[in-house]
């Protein structure tokens, strides 16, 4: 069969519909707020039951040629009640008002592929944060900065604060042991790139021994990349019976990113500046020296040493000196939009400069976006979006290491009364509690990324039939998503830990890594409308590819030349290189029926072939179901002050494809007296392996009162992962360690409440309010191989624990007896946050997010590391009053319960309070120049309070692989940021 054929099949299409010529009646009009009389622009006008349609211009007013000579108009506009109106040969003027809606029912949300749903017709519980929520409080460093805390169903863990930004999500608890463990990500129809990628700092921190060399490097998420301000709406399809029709590619949940568009109308420029800082959120503090302290922990010896410091002034705090820098934070966008009926645009520009809480860190990124949407003819539209990211991340030396180097490891064995600081020659003393100086660490090394990025879609809209019963569509689109992603990691030979016995003279990484995806898709979508719209039917059916291609080159230099950082100027040098080629085909299938938004049902199948999987030419077949019923709308309701009451069920299946090399058993190079050879893989391949298969049931109510200005969601499911992909230790007499098997069955059971309401709404203040409480509850049902540890770091401190009848994320350790037992457990009790928006006289706005976490678990290993080296600042304490000191105390309780510890919290993450200068007033000075300036400070992660005794509860040193996140060891502290903000708009 030729490649694409689905495809070519129905771009053929294209050309065998015969094209219908219709009469045209014009009908026209402006569209306002009821409330205030302002003309809206950018609204939506459509006729019903077709994609026939415009939008308003700056003035509110829109003219629409329509080829029938009666009919209905639909006017929408976010954040307004839906309207609708007819029309007729003698009614050919149309003039609306739009009321401002109180909820978010008029939102539509992804149902397929191609097609949308109004939430209020919805089956599925989808969360979605729009721009307002995104960037309207304040100024986040990334867009996974953005969402955290915001989305009700997800546990959103910031890995660290080193700059550039990375996050793990789990959205309804975990999917996989080994296999993918982040959502995907959807930007206008692009399929994204959201790799963390190793800049091959294992080869200095020894952190990975034994394990895997990327988990632990700290890197970034790549969905950083983006620009929040470009974006308009995020939708979360947390859940297999809303992500299904993404087949196997939604084994963790997607998200869908819809950028900003242009309206018809008059060009509007929009500029904003903002100028913040960053100061570390939390320090541990220090342990205060006497010369008592420093003989019980250091010896006699040291004493002198300590006298000496203390009467020349020399006693510092290092973790001040360290990540007590107050970074400077510049953020400029420029947006241009406008356009007429046939062509709109929106250009987007960003440029943003961090400095980070350590001195050298820090993160740059230049921003371009343009979106066009341009109407060829009645026939013939298209979209096209496109984006260009160029990004630089100086990220520091952070988190795990077993040589001693990064810097908190090297800070936490170091005390006050050492001499880090250079001489006036720049010379830097050694530091003799450590391997490394830290200072000089900090001062000379490099740990990079540079990123550049190009994102681009296009999606060709072909109307291929349009009556007043039916209307057909070709939509075919296409998409890519092209980076170049550079690490450099240089350690100069001058360094403690690079010129003692066991260095290697100089240490220069550098990775190459390019990736390109591209996916293609052609759907063919039908409206159908009988009984005079009492019953739609929306057809879909399409087909799909996507390619994705991975290379990844990893250069490690050693035996530096001087101060050389070429890989040629090295006395030797390692090279690796990784590229990951993956095919897959996709058809889909789904039909929508409404009758009279009252009952909503679809039905769905997605069918996907893959060279991941081990049958490359069998589908793979996900099946989704739902049904809404409005039970509000129906004739019989006669309850006012319940103005909308929806029961809703959907099921549906997605999978995972198993990870890179479960096929196949891998052959290793090996180098022998300077000849190369093979090696047979520790890890046995499985050429049977199967997808791992979730089946999601969720069933949920919806129920607004007093039309709307409260409205509860709850939604209960049931999420079932089959086929479960792990690796099985083996005999050694097999001559492998372990081999790949489907082993075992995992669900996740949870709960997802959602209330927003209105609590105030006069001439004067309006004050819009949500709250949302979420848990989750996991279990691996079935086991089919023996129980197995994953992640942290062995019993004695606390280690993840996969056994058959326990939670997915539970903490084991040994006890005071030397028994194994349960400790703890990762995943929250659960979570809550409290949204509100308070606007003051329709120019005065202030606002702020509430994020609670009750319960979860952290392995905090940063404490056992300050107490083991007696430098923790409590280390003298006797909190509980035996007579033992803290420090002895925890370091002779012979549990890992000391070292297992809450991780809840509640966290202030952002608040902010903005001023629009009345138009009035700026007309009277800028005439019609300036159509409105905002000023306004804010600030986020302000506060947390919390038990726990790290840096942040917040935390996983194992970055977003797998689900063993909540382990902290010296990770780069978070940081609290606040900002002046001044914007206008011409």
């Amino acid at each position: 069969m030729k490649k694409n054929y689905p495809l070519r099949v129905l771009v053929l299409l294209l050309w065998l519909v015969p094209m219908a010529v219709f009469g045209q009646v014009t009908v026209s009009g402006t569209v306002n707020d009821a409330s205030s009389g302002d003309a809206l622009p950018g609204v939506s006008v459509v006729v019903t039951g077709t994609t026939l349609g415009t939008s308003t211009d700056a003035q509110g007013r829109y003219q629409l040629q329509i080829p029938t000579s009666t009919g209905r108009l639909q006017f929408s506009y976010l954040g307004y009640v839906n309207q609708t109106a007819d029309f007729n040969a003698s009614t050919t003027t149309l003039n609306i008002k739009l009321q401002a809606s109180t909820t978010s029912l008029e939102e539509v949300v992804v149902t397929g592929l191609a097609t949308s749903v109004k939430r209020s017709n919805a089956a599925n519980a989808v969360a979605s944060i729009s721009t307002k929520e995104l960037v309207g409080t304040t100024n986040p460093q990334t867009i996974d900065g953005a969402i955290s805390g915001k989305v009700i169903g997800a546990n959103i863990v910031n890995n660290s604060g080193a700059p550039g930004g990375g996050i793990s999500v789990k959205m309804r608890g975990i999917t996989s042991i080994f296999g993918s463990a982040e959502p995907l990500y959807v930007i206008d129809g692009v399929i994204m790139d959201n790799s963390s990628i190793s800049s091959g700092l294992n080869a200095v921190t020894a952190a990975a021994s034994g394990g895997n060399t990327s988990s632990q490097d700290n890197a970034s998420n790549r969905i950083a990349d983006l620009n929040p301000d470009d974006i308009a709406s995020m939708e979360f399809l947390k859940g297999a019976s809303a992500a299904a029709i993404y087949g196997s590619l939604a084994a963790a949940g997607v998200v869908v990113i819809t950028t900003k568009r242009g309206a018809a109308g008059k060009t509007e420029i929009n500029f904003s500046q903002d100028i913040g800082m960053a100061k570390v959120s939390n320090l541990l503090g220090v342990r205060e020296f006497t010369e008592d302290r420093v003989r019980s922990t250091y010896g006699e010896e040291l004493v002198p040493v300590f006298i000496a410091a203390r009467n020349a002034g020399k006693l510092y705090d290092y973790e001040k000196e360290l990540y007590n820098n107050t970074g400077m934070i510049y953020t400029t966008r420029l947006n241009v939009s406008g356009g007429n009926e046939k062509t709109r645009f929106f250009v987007g520009g960003l440029l943003q400069d961090e400095e980070g809480i350590v001195k050298t860190t820090g993160y740059e990124k230049k921003s371009i976006r343009f979106n066009i949407d341009h109407t060829i003819s009645k026939l013939f539209d298209f979209s096209l979006s496109s984006n260009f990211i160029n990004s630089s991340s100086d990220r520091g030396l952070t988190n795990n290491d077993n040589a001693g180097v990064s810097f908190g490891v090297a800070l936490t064995s170091t005390p006050g009364f050492a001499d880090l600081f250079p001489d006036e020659n720049g010379i830097y003393p050694r530091n003799p509690f450590g391997a490394s100086n830290f200072l000089q660490t900090r001062d000379l090394m490099t740990n990079n990324e540079l990123t550049n990025r190009f994102i681009g879609g296009l999606t060709l809209n072909s109307y291929l039939q349009e009556s007043e019963g039916s209307s057909t569509k070709l939509v075919i689109r296409a998409g890519l998503d092209f980076f170049n992603l550079k690490t450099l990691a240089i350690f100069p030979g001058v360094l403690q830990f690079q010129s003692n016995n066991n260095g290697t003279n100089g240490v220069s990484i550098q990775g190459n890594n390019y990736n390109l995806n591209t996916n293609y898709a052609a759907f063919l979508v039908n409206n159908l409308n009988l009984s005079d719209n009492t019953v739609t039917f929306t057809t879909t059916v399409g087909a799909t590819s996507e390619n994705f291609n991975q290379d990844l080159a990893l250069n490690v230099a050693t035996q530096l030349v001087e101060n050389q950082t070429n890989l040629n100027q090295a006395g030797a040098v390692s090279a690796s290189q990784t590229r990951i080629i993956e095919r897959n085909k996709g058809l889909f299938f789904q039909e929508e029926v409404n009758y009279k938004d009252r009952i909503i049902a679809t039905a769905g199948l997605r069918l996907d072939k893959s060279s991941n999987n081990s049958e490359v030419n069998k589908f793979n077949a996900f099946p989704k179901f739902s049904l809404a019923v409005n039970v509000a709308n129906f004739d019989f309701w006669q309850l006012d002050a319940v103005s909308s009451f929806k029961l809703r069920a959907a099921y549906g299946e997605a999978g995972g494809f198993p990870p890179f090399g479960a096929k196949y058993t891998s052959f290793p190079l090996s180098n022998i007296g300077g000849n190369t050879g093979i090696l047979i893989g520790a890890r046995r391949g499985n050429p049977d392996i199967q997808q791992e298969r979730q089946k999601e049931l969720e069933a949920g109510v919806d129920i607004g009162f007093f039309n709307n200005k409260i409205l509860l969601e709850a939604t209960v499911y049931n999420k079932q992962v089959e086929d479960l992909i792990l690796f099985q230790n083996t005999q050694s007499s097999s001559g492998f360690t372990t081999r790949v098997v489907n082993g075992g069955e995992l669900r996740n059971k949870g709960l997802e409440l959602g209330l927003s309401t209105v609590p105030v709404e006069t001439a004067g203040l309006k004050w819009d309010s949500k709250t949302s409480f979420w848990l989750n509850r996991s279990e691996i049902t079935d086991l089919t191989i023996d129980p197995f540890a994953l992640g942290a770091f062995g019993n004695g401190y606390g280690t993840f624990f996969i056994e058959e009848g326990k939670s997915a994320t539970q903490i084991v350790g040994s006890n005071a007896d030397g028994e194994v037992v349960k400790m703890g457990d990762a995943t929250p009790d659960f979570q809550m946050n409290f949204q509100n928006f308070f606007t003051i006289k329709q120019n005065l706005t202030f606002s702020f997010l509430l994020h609670w976490k009750k319960g979860g678990q952290n392995v905090n290993l940063t404490q056992l590391l300050f107490d083991a080296s007696g430098t923790s600042a409590d280390y003298d304490g006797d909190d509980d009053g035996d007579g033992v000191i803290n420090g002895q105390d925890r370091l002779g309780s012979g549990t890992a319960e000391t070292w297992v510890q809450d991780a809840g919290y509640l966290r202030l993450r952002e608040i902010g309070i903005y001023y629009s200068i009345p138009k009035t007033a700026l007309s009277s000075v800028f005439k019609n120049l300036v159509q409105n300036v905002r000023i306004g400070a804010s600030a986020n992660n302000l506060f947390v309070i919390s038990d726990y005794a790290g840096y942040d509860p917040e935390v996983s040193n194992f970055g977003g692989n797998g689900l063993s996140t909540g382990v902290d060891v010296t990770p780069f502290p978070a940081s609290k940021r606040y900002f002046f903000h001044l914007s206008f708009g011409f």
